[in-house]
C-alpha cells in the first residue's frame, strides 16, 4: 500500500557535514514511494554516519519491481509492501541482511517480528503500517461514511466528486468486499459481477489517481479512496475530512525498509537499516508520514497528534484490516483483464 501523495521524480542528495564523529563514508541509494521520506532523518543518518543519501521515488510496488528487476539499478534500499517483500525474496532479489542480528533489532515490536511475509525478519524490517480505505468530507455529505456504498453507489452530492486509487488490487479488492466475496478470487460468476459493478461506478468518479493529498486538499474532489495516513495529512489542511471505517471491510498493509541483493553499498544498507529501528529514528518516519510505525518505544518521540488521530486509532467496533497475501497468477490475469477493460 502503501502510501503515496506524488511521485517523487528528482533525486535529493543529502551531503551534510557531519554534526557528530563519521564512522562510516560513501554513499547510500534509497528508492522509496514518493514523498514518503523525512528530510530530517536523512540529514540526521548523515550527520552521524557521514553517509551521503540519494533518494528516488516510485508510484507502486509494482513500478518498483519491474525497475529492480531489470538488474543494476544501484539501488541499495527498497521499502516494499508485504506482499511485495514475499514476492522479492521468492525471486532472489533481496540481500539476507538480518536485521533481527542487529543492535536495535530488541525495538521491534514482537507483533511485526513472526509475519507471513519475512517469518523471523531475516530479510527486512517495519517502516510504516496503516489502512487502505477512504475519506469523505463530511460538509458535503453528512451521512453514514462507514460504507463502500460511498465508493460503488453513491449519493447525488458525490457522484462525479470522487477519486479511486490507480491500483488494480486496491480497487478491486474493495469490490469484492463490497459484494461480500473473498480476496484472491479466481470464480468466474464472481469476478463478472464485480467487473461490472467497477464499470457501472466508473461514471461517478470524477479520477483514478495516486495523489490523494493533493486531490483532497486542493478541493477536486470530495471523496477519495486513500490511506490512513494520506488521510490525516490531509485532514490538517481540510478539517472536514473524515477517514471511514467500513463495514464491508478494509485492507491493512506494511512496508518494510530491504536491502537489495545486487547493492553496490551493502554496509552502509545495513547501517540505515538499524538506524530506523532505534525508536527516535523511527518516530521521525511517523511524524512526517502520519503512520504507526512497528518500532516500540517511539511513542515517546511522536507528535501529539498522532497518538489520538482517528485514522491511526481505530475504533473498537471498527473491522480487523485485512491483510491481502499474493494472488496465484492466474488470478492475477483474471484481475489483469478486468483492470484493463476498467482503463479503457
Amino acid at each position: 500500500m502503501k502510501r503515496l501523495t506524488y511521485s517523487l521524480t528528482a533525486t535529493l542528495a543529502l551531503g551534510l557535514g557531519a554534526a557528530a564523529p563519521a564512522w562510516a563514508d560513501g554513499v547510500l541509494n534509497i528508492y522509496n514511494w514518493g514523498n514518503y521520506t523525512p528530510p530530517d532523518m536523512l540529514e540526521k543518518f548523515t550527520a552521524e554516519t557521514g553517509i551521503t543519501v540519494n533518494l528516488d521515488g516510485y508510484d507502486s510496488n509494482e513500478t518498483m519491481l519491474a525497475k529492480v528487476q531489470e538488474g543494476n539499478t544501484g539501488y541499495d534500499i527498497v521499502v516494499p509492501g508485504d506482499y511485495m517483500i514475499a514476492i522479492m525474496i521468492e525471486q532472489g532479489l533481496l540481500a539476507m541482511v538480518e536485521p533481527n542480528k542487529m543492535e536495535n533489532f530488541h525495538n521491534v515490536d514482537p507483533k511485526w517480528v513472526d509475519v507471513w511475509w519475512d517469518p523471523g525478519r531475516s530479510y527486512s524490517v517495519p517502516y510504516q503500517w496503516g489502512t487502505t480505505g477512504f475519506t469523505v468530507d463530511t460538509a458535503i455529505y453528512s451521512g453514514d461514511i462507514n460504507t463502500l456504498a460511498l465508493l460503488f453507489d453513491p449519493p447525488p452530492e458525490l457522484q462525479g466528486r470522487i477519486n479511486m486509487l490507480n491500483d488494480m488490487n486496491d480497487v478491486i479488492n474493495a469490490g469484492l468486499r463490497y459484494l461480500g466475496y473473498g480476496r484472491c478470487n479466481s470464480n468466474p460468476d464472481e469476478l463478472r459481477q464485480v467487473a461490472e459493478l467497477l464499470q457501472n461506478s466508473k461514471q461517478y468518479w470524477r479520477t483514478m489517481d495516486y495523489s490523494t493529498i493533493e486531490k483532497l486538499t486542493s478541493g477536486d474532489v470530495d471523496l477519495s479512496q486513500t490511506w490512513n495516513g494520506a488521510a490525516m495529512r490531509a485532514r490538517e489542511q481540510r478539517p472536514t475530512l473524515q477517514y471511514a471505517y467500513p463495514v464491508e471491510g478494509f485492507t491493512g498493509w506494511m512496508d518494510n525498509v530491504a536491502v537489495l541483493a545486487d547493492a553496490p553499498n551493502m554496509e552502509n544498507a545495513k547501517i540505515f537499516i538499524n538506524f530506523i529501528m532505534d525508536p527516535e529514528n523511527a518516530a521521525m518516519i511517523s511524524n512526517f508520514a502520519r503512520y504507526a510505525n512497528g518500532i516500540t518505544g517511539s511513542e515517546a518521540f511522536m507528535d501529539e497528534a498522532m497518538l489520538s488521530a482517528p485514522e491511526i486509532v481505530m475504533p473498537a467496533d471498527a473491522p480487523t484490516p485485512d491483510f491481502v497475501r499474493p494472488c496465484p497468477q492466474e488470478t492475477v490475469d483474471l484481475y489483469n483483464r478486468i483492470w484493463t477493460q476498467l482503463k479503457q
